[in-house]
C-alpha cells in the first residue's frame, strides 16, 4: 500500500489546502468559472466549499484534477 501513495500525487494534501491553492491561485471569481458549481460562484467560502465537496465526489475530483493541472504548470516552471 505505501506504494500506491508514494505515487499518488495527492498523498499528504488535503482537500481545504487544495481549495486554499486554487482560491490564491485564481481567486472565487475565476474558479467559479473553470469548475462552475455554486460554492464557488454564489457567496463562496472555504467552509462551504469543503462541506459540498465532501459530500459530491464528481465535484471533488474536477478540483483535485484542477489542482493537479496547476501544481504541474508550477513545477515546469520551476524545471
Amino acid at each position: 500500500m505505501g506504494e500506491q501513495q508514494a505515487n499518488n500525487p495527492l498523498h499528504g494534501v488535503s482537500l481545504e489546502q487544495m481549495v486554499n491553492s486554487l482560491v490564491a491561485h485564481y481567486g472565487w471569481d475565476e474558479l467559479g468559472s473553470r469548475i462552475k458549481i455554486r460554492c464557488f460562484t454564489t457567496d463562496p467560502s472555504v467552509k462551504s466549499s469543503l462541506k459540498f465537496l465532501r459530500k459530491t465526489p464528481w465535484a471533488r475530483k474536477k478540483v483535485e484534477n484542477l489542482y493537479l493541472t496547476v501544481k504541474r504548470s508550477v513545477w515546469n516552471r520551476s524545471s
